[in-house]
């Protein structure tokens, strides 16, 4: 989940100016959260019980109404009587990286991947996106090999996870679609050699940078279990109160010791 926040904030300066570089600054002073971490906040909120996805999202959406959020879920975010809007964005993906840790089963994981977009993407390749990036997650914090990923996600989701970074680089343009920016993320996070080179993998793809390194960032924590210090006192300092708050208690559930007393280090300091 943490993975996932540090990756949204460091892309989020190249969502408007796309980069095919890797050696870029990731914490430059306009470096700053967006909707992709309001409501994987708002998913880890619901996981841990107070409200259902609705409720959650909906909450921390309008406590936090200008970061970034496209025109169905504003609309949908407005509505007296939300519906599902039949989206296949890459929103239902960006937000899913807590059910990888609050479940313990691949059956679990899919299902609640599934419930988790369907409240607003509920179009077939809406869920499969949240569904791939949940399971890939899920599958690296059990400690799957890559090449395990990597099959399970191609096979299952008939996504071409074949290719590499510097072969998609070249030619890949922005896309907000599940099926046209997930599969990219995952193989960010394939080609990666630690957390850090797999968030500069995702920017440098030169596409929707905060929600592909979002993705590939939350695989990224899973697989190499641990952040460095330096990428966490960023995002501690650029959260807000009640975003922090929520997932620190988010990881009293469900995290690692180590990523605990790394937290309570961050608080003292």
């Amino acid at each position: 989940m943490l993975g996932a926040i540090a990756g949204d904030i460091a892309g989020s300066v190249y969502e408007g100016w796309p980069t095919k570089r890797k050696d870029v600054p990731l914490f430059g002073p306009d470096a700053t959260f967006t909707d992709d971490t309001v409501l994987t906040v708002a998913v880890a909120d619901a996981l841990l019980g107070a409200r259902d996805y609705v409720q959650a999202i909906r909450s921390y959406a309008r406590r936090h109404p200008h970061r970034g959020y496209g025109g169905g879920f504003r609309q949908w975010m407005a509505a007296s009587d939300p519906k599902p809007y039949y989206s296949f964005g890459n929103g239902s993906a960006m937000r899913v990286s807590p059910v990888a840790f609050a479940c313990d089963s691949k059956q679990e994981v899919l299902r609640e991947a599934q419930c988790s977009a369907e409240c607003t993407h509920n179009h077939l390749e809406g869920i499969k996106g949240a569904q791939a990036a949940a399971l890939a997650t899920y599958l690296a914090r059990i400690g799957a090999d890559k090449e395990s990923i990597r099959a399970e996600i191609a096979g299952r989701f008939e996504y071409d996870l074949a290719r590499t970074v510097d072969e998609i680089r070249p030619v890949y343009v922005f896309d907000v679609t599940c099926q046209g920016s997930v599969p990219e993320a995952i193989i960010a996070f394939l080609d990666s050699t630690d957390y850090e080179d797999a968030i500069r993998n995702a920017i440098s793809l030169g596409g929707d940078s905060d929600t592909q390194a979002c993705i590939a960032g939350g695989i990224a924590e899973a697989y190499y279990k641990t952040i460095p210090d330096d990428i966490l006192r960023q995002v501690r300092k650029r959260l807000s109160a009640d975003l922090w708050s929520k997932t620190v208690e988010f990881y009293r559930q469900f995290g690692t010791e180590a990523t605990l007393a790394q937290l309570g280090h961050l608080d003292a300091g």
